[in-house]
């Protein structure tokens, strides 16, 4: 099982990037994907989640409207499109496949840092 995050970089506050998480090993479509993120010095949290075909999406309160969570089954990759970044978005973030009765998988991370 392998989950690859990319996309990651350094970025002026207001700017975008678009994090991408390549999972193999398993089988995608079947699996719950979701980004967490954990910042300097604070707990990793839920960043944003799909469902396995993608009809239901949650997003934690602080990134709702300026992030955007997809996944393509066919190409096996997730993806978070991040936009109008603050400096408080500035993590290491990381993907994670699972779901009701799964193994829980996890990324390797990728560093997003926010500044001017």
């Amino acid at each position: 099982v392998q989950l690859v995050e990319s996309g990651g970089g350094l970025v002026q506050p207001g700017g975008s990037l678009r994090l991408s998480c390549a999972a193999s090993g398993f089988t995608f479509s079947t699996y719950v994907m979701s980004w967490h993120r954990q910042g300097p010095g604070k707990e990793r949290e839920l960043v944003a989640q799909i469902s396995t075909t993608g009809d239901i999406i949650h997003y934690a309160d602080s990134v709702k409207g300026r992030f955007t969570i997809s996944r393509d089954n066919a190409k096996n990759t997730v993806y978070l499109q991040m936009n109008s970044l603050k400096p408080e978005d500035t993590a290491v973030y990381y993907c994670k496949a699972g779901g009701v009765l799964k193994n829980d998988y996890w990324g390797q991370g990728t560093q997003v840092t926010i500044s001017s």
